[in-house]
């Protein structure tokens, strides 16, 4: 995944895209710091998985930014935060849609035999370890509550 970025950082500098060279220098920014942090733990570089957390990351960040700018009338601010959503977005996997969502969750319940919300975590984990990139945590976690408490 790296090397994407770098290529479409020099796709976009060629192109003077400002916002996606921007943008992309974010994502390579942050991977350095989550390689020099897993480096003073004594871990490797930092894995495709481990991106794909990073870029859910820095989605629901930009979502929470939109959400703050939209309630202070900011558009422009919102609109920059929107378009930095879309360039991270392009580099996730295809997110997967509800129905989806509630059968994994079903099948992670199963699998660690939930049976009350105080199962959650383990569900949440069983999740993560199985759909990180694909699925939206945050939607599944209010599915995993919903299932628990039925």
């Amino acid at each position: 995944m790296r090397e994407k970025f770098n290529e479409a950082l020099k796709e976009a500098m060629k192109a003077g895209d400002k916002r996606r060279v921007g943008t992309l220098r974010l994502i390579n920014s942050a991977l350095k710091d989550r390689d020099i942090e897993a480096r003073g733990l004594g871990k490797g570089r930092t894995s495709d998985d481990e991106i794909l957390q990073l870029l859910q990351k820095m989605i629901k960040q930009r979502n929470d930014s939109i959400e703050a700018f939209d309630k202070a009338g900011r558009v422009d601010l919102a609109t920059v935060e929107r378009e930095e959503k879309a360039i991270i977005e392009a580099y996730l996997p295809q997110q997967m849609n509800a129905d989806e969502m509630r059968a994994a969750v079903k099948t992670a319940v199963a699998a660690v035999g939930a049976a009350s919300v105080k199962d959650m975590g383990k569900v949440m984990a069983e999740l993560k370890a199985k759909f990180a990139g694909k699925m939206d945590f945050s939607k599944a976690n209010a599915v995993v509550k919903e299932l628990l408490t039925q």
